[in-house]
Order: structure tokens, then sequence, then C-alpha cells
């Protein structure tokens, strides 16, 4: 199997916001990141971008998160709907790389995370998710933390993929 790193929509805009442990969260994707580059295995950034507003092409808000700024040569995925897959190109970038494990980390766990696990899920790739590497936002109904959970070990756990430490992903990369 040949993995990759996926980075989905780690932008100023979201980041600043300070979603639930954004610093573990930032700490242990760089961990990973620096191990997936030291390991020749192939990191892809997804970007949200919108027409107007803090999501602008441009824009500071746009911007990848500087602590996990891609390095020259390291893919960059322009996505306009909550999926990394929709009218992205992606797919047949992956295939083209005969990529079929996605190790997947990035924001927002209800919302983009969320609908790229299930459709990457639904064209066939093994997911992994290695904890403490996606984050969300308080919303009227739950806490980021209890967001968090919720999906990751309700939702996506042994359904969608599998969850693990980032120290247990790293040991088997």
């Amino acid at each position: 199997m040949k993995k990759t790193l996926l980075i989905i929509d780690f932008q100023n805009s979201l980041v600043e916001e300070k979603p639930f442990r954004i610093e573990t969260i930032t700490k242990n994707i760089k961990i990973l990141l620096e191990v997936c580059r030291e390991k020749n295995i192939e990191v892809i950034y997804v970007q949200h971008e919108e027409e107007d507003g803090e999501f602008k092409r441009g824009s500071e808000g746009w911007k990848i998160f500087n602590e996990i700024a891609p390095i020259d040569g390291e893919k960059i995925i322009s996505k306009r709907y909550n999926s990394a897959f929709k009218e992205t190109g992606l797919k047949d970038y992956l295939e083209s790389k005969d990529i079929d494990e996605l190790i997947m980390v990035g924001m927002q766990t209800e919302y983009c995370f969320d609908t790229s696990c299930k459709v990457a899920f639904e064209y066939g790739y093994k997911i992994i998710i290695p904890e403490m590497t996606n984050t969300t936002f308080d919303n009227e109904f739950m806490t980021g933390e209890k967001l968090y959970n919720y999906y990751n070990f309700k939702i996506f756990k042994d359904r969608f993929a599998k969850i693990d430490t980032v120290d247990n992903i790293i040991a088997n990369l």
C-alpha cells in the first residue's frame, strides 16, 4: 500500500479562532509531517477557497497555517466544497500516484474533514486518522471536544477509518 498524508483546511482563518486543543493538534500534525517528509511519504494539502470572505484566494485567512506550511514540490489541492474530492482532481491525482491509503488530519472535524473521510471511504481508500490531529469549534449544541470525540470514536472509528495514536502510526510508516 502506498500512503499519503492528507492535510485538510489547516488554514489561518480557522487556526486563529482557537478550536479545541489547537496547540496539541498543531504539534501532532507537525510531528507527523516531519516524519512523512523524512520517509518520502507524499504530503498533500487541501485548501478551501471562496469568492469572498475569510477564504478568498490570497487573503491571510486563506493561507495554510505557517507552522505546517508546504515546502517546494508538495501538492496543494484547491477546493470550494466540503469534500476534498468534489471537482478538485484529487481522486485522479491519487490514482496516478497509486496511492490507496490516506493518513488524514485537519479541520473541521464535522464539516470538510468528515465529508472528505466518507467520500474517500466510498472511493475505496484505506483511511488512518491519528488521534488528536483534527479539530473543530464549540457550537450551540456541543463543545469542540464533544464533537471531536463523537466523530472520531463513534462515527469514524472502525466504520470509515482506523484511529490510532500518532506514535503507533509513525512506528508503522
